[in-house]
């Protein structure tokens, strides 16, 4: 058994009017896919976007941080290195204020300010500069007398003070200790 042809009779209206379904079904079946393709393509878009926003901006963050970095670490060093020069300075400007402040308290009793005989001085160097016991280089001693030398805007010390403190008090004696 075949199939038998059956013999469709149709106009050239119909074909075109068939033919006419068939495109605008194909085109709509077209803008359907491209719709969707479309939405597809945007959304992956979006999302390259922002992967790639995040990306820079993650870039452009630790590269500002490195900039940043080697700034400040500049800076760092340039600041350092003046205020190495300053405390420098700063060091032998002192050393020099504490070797001047030496020496004159070593050389004192020959200068002219000092009122005492320099053999009647003997020098301690601490809690005091010297103790003078005056006038017995010529055999009459006539005072003891404890002396302080500053030189410049020097002040005295803690020690200093409370060794003055105890002076004008009173509170100084003489004392003998035999050794057999």
């Amino acid at each position: 058994m075949g199939i038998i042809p059956v013999p469709l009779h149709i106009s050239s209206q119909g074909i075109i009017l068939l033919l006419f379904l068939l495109i605008i079904t194909l085109l709509a079946a077209l803008v359907l896919v491209w719709r969707r393709g479309d939405k597809r393509a945007r959304a992956l878009f979006e999302s390259w976007k922002k992967e790639e926003y995040s990306r820079l901006l993650g870039w452009i963050s630790m590269e500002a941080d490195k900039r940043a970095a080697i700034q400040a670490d500049a800076i760092c060093r340039e600041w350092q290195r003046n205020e190495e020069q300053k405390i420098r300075k700063d060091a032998v400007r002192r050393s020099h204020s504490v070797i001047r402040g030496k020496v004159t308290e070593h050389l004192i009793p020959w200068f002219p300010e000092f009122s005492y005989h320099p053999s009647d001085a003997r020098f301690l160097g601490s809690p005091v500069d010297f103790i003078v016991f005056n006038g017995l280089s010529e055999g009459c001693l006539e005072e003891i007398v404890i002396v302080e030398v500053k030189t410049g805007l020097g002040s005295l010390s803690p020690r200093e003070r409370s060794v003055a403190r105890i002076i004008k008090e009173g509170r100084v004696r003489f004392e003998m200790i035999r050794k057999e």
